[in-house]
């Protein structure tokens, strides 16, 4: 499970150190593809093949999941970490991230998501504040 909030520097390079916390969990090969609010996702290998396999279980009929279907899946690349535990962001996904050069990795459960650092305490900050009500609306549908 990964949990927590780091802070690292994206170099001129594309790289970028991964958090020592998540590293042993990542594995030394991981996938790293667009996200939801724009930013991206990166999985062990294994929690990806769980993520794509629950995908490509849905019909391919409906527009919706050929498009999230394109969203996820067509962004998804490979990445190795190097032997200073750094992996290279691609072109594409540091374009649709928006990422600069400060980044958080946000740890959340089976993923950890990668934030421009602006973004990131900007959507923090309005979750905050909606902290109450979201724990409302889950312990209504018995979330907790």
């Amino acid at each position: 499970m990964f949990i927590g909030e780091y802070a690292h520097t994206l170099d001129e390079k594309k790289r970028i150190s991964l958090p020592k916390q998540f590293r042993s969990g990542l594995g030394k090969k991981m996938i790293l593809t667009r996200g939801l609010d724009n930013c991206l996702f990166l999985y062990p290998k294994s929690g990806w093949e769980k993520v794509a396999g629950k995908l490509q279980a849905l019909s391919f009929a409906q527009a919706d999941t050929r498009g999230f279907n394109r969203f996820i899946l067509s962004g998804a690349v490979e990445v190795e970490a190097d032997g200073a535990g750094r992996i290279l962001i691609p072109e594409h996904q540091k374009s649709f991230a928006e990422l600069k050069k400060d980044v958080v990795f946000a740890g959340v459960s089976d993923r950890i998501e990668l934030w421009d650092s602006t973004r990131w305490n900007t959507y923090k900050a309005r979750i905050e504040k909606q902290a109450d009500a979201l724990a409302e609306k889950l312990g209504e549908i018995g979330a907790l």
